[in-house]
């Protein structure tokens, strides 16, 4: 906020009043997805456009068998991944490994653990797949608060990612 402030300060306070939960995925109330797009709807129109003159019966048919090549190319993609996870989610949990180095990690019950992070302390609950930043559950992979939890008791991380990033799903 204080670089939107060197910007403009009008906006901060435009983003300011709208509240958080309406522009910053970390606030929402759902879960938004990485990814805002404006309608998936408008992409697949877009493949159909010299099928819009054919009969419904012949048009329906056409649909279905773009799905089909979609869904059998994006299987075939997933079968060639040999990562427990997909690629950029792979990448991410690398990120947040690298993150977790530099932080300590105290037991404070059976799965709940302060992480200490510099001046910072964050609360994971490995049951419930929680971190007091509120990445982990957002994004449903481990933040680097998790992460280090994870390594300190030699878990893989790979089990608290949600089964959505895996090329088997």
């Amino acid at each position: 906020m204080e670089k939107i402030e060197k910007v403009d300060f009008r906006v901060k306070e435009y983003l300011e009043d709208a509240g958080r939960e309406k522009w910053a995925r970390l606030y929402s109330p759902v879960n938004r997805g990485w990814t805002m797009t404006s309608n998936i709807a408008e992409c697949i129109n877009g493949k159909l456009v010299a099928t819009r003159e054919l009969h419904i019966f012949d048009f329906l048919e056409e649909v279905r068998k773009m799905f089909g090549r979609w869904n059998c190319t994006n299987r075939r993609n997933g079968t060639y991944t040999f990562t427990t996870l997909g690629k950029a989610f792979q990448h991410l949990l690398t990120i947040n490994e690298c993150k977790s180095l530099r932080m300590t990690v105290e037991p404070s019950g059976e799965y709940v653990y302060t992480v200490n992070d510099e001046a910072r302390r964050f609360i994971i609950d490995l049951k419930k797949k929680t971190c007091s930043c509120r990445m982990f559950q957002m994004d449903e992979i481990p933040c680097p608060h998790a992460w280090a939890v994870l390594k300190s008791k030699s878990l893989m991380p790979d089990e608290y990612c949600s089964d959505l990033f895996k090329p088997k799903t």
